[in-house]
């Protein structure tokens, strides 16, 4: 029991203290209302007095835990991108090493699934931006997540030699060349620039079908009978992958 105890006390997440527990509680509270409140108001409408009146709490209250409504807006937007990158990784995990292409398209398929099942979390991340708020660094990371993980499914292919050599043998315009040189940096992308360009094309493609499905512009354009969307999708990762030139 000893053992226990110390091992449970060695953890730097749990909360020591009776005062912490309760902080840990009112804060999951606090953004669990703000969930809410993103769905039925949408993000521009978030109010902490709202959300303090919908918890029966002061606002002085609720803003001994959030400083703001644009640090609540940071919690909620680094939430949804961790959830979706960890949605994405589990996933993607789960598929052998050199399948590549199993490896892109089952990350695809769940950025989608994500999407479809937390509608007004993508629509916080991906949607329109809210007027007045201008994302802090502590949201690049979670951000990365799923670029990270589709570069690294793309460096996989380029230094197997899965691509096909005439697009990694293309040139570009040096143009071109310095103008993605911020991604290949960020993503440390090892990969050749014409190949990168191919990759940002499909990154936003997918999370423009994504986007569009979720915010209903599909509507008398791509059929909703049974698993006639789902079809629609995987047509569109195979395209994606033959742009990739991923075998």
């Amino acid at each position: 029991m000893a053992e226990e105890e110390t091992t449970a006390d060695q953890r730097p997440s749990a909360p020591r203290t009776a005062r912490d527990r309760a902080r840990v509680e009112i804060t999951a509270e606090i953004l669990a209302a703000a969930r809410r409140h993103l769905a039925s108001e949408g993000a521009p409408s978030l109010s902490l007095r709202a959300i303090a009146r919908e918890l029966g709490m002061t606002s002085s209250a609720v803003y001994r835990y959030v400083a703001s409504r644009d640090d609540l807006l940071t919690w909620l937007i680094v939430e949804a991108y961790n959830s979706l990158g960890a949605f994405a990784e589990i996933a993607e995990a789960g598929i052998g090493r050199d399948d590549l292409f199993g490896r892109f398209r089952v990350t695809c398929t769940a950025v989608r699934e994500w999407a479809i099942a937390n509608p007004h979390e993508w629509a916080l991340i991906y949607g329109s931006p809210v007027p007045g708020y201008v994302a802090p660094v502590d949201t690049v990371g979670p951000a990365a997540r799923v670029p990270l993980l589709l570069a690294a499914i793309l460096v996989d292919a380029v230094r197997a030699h899965r691509v096909r050599e005439s697009f990694t043998s293309e040139q570009v315009d040096p143009t071109l060349e310095s103008s993605l040189t911020p991604l290949r940096e960020a993503l440390v992308l090892d990969a050749p620039i014409a190949v990168i360009h191919r990759a940002l094309m499909v990154w936003v493609g997918m999370f423009g079908v994504v986007s569009f499905e979720i915010f209903g512009q599909f509507q008398n354009v791509v059929g909703e009978g049974p698993g006639e969307r789902e079809a629609f999708f995987a047509g569109c990762i195979r395209n994606w992958a033959n742009e990739l030139g991923i075998d």
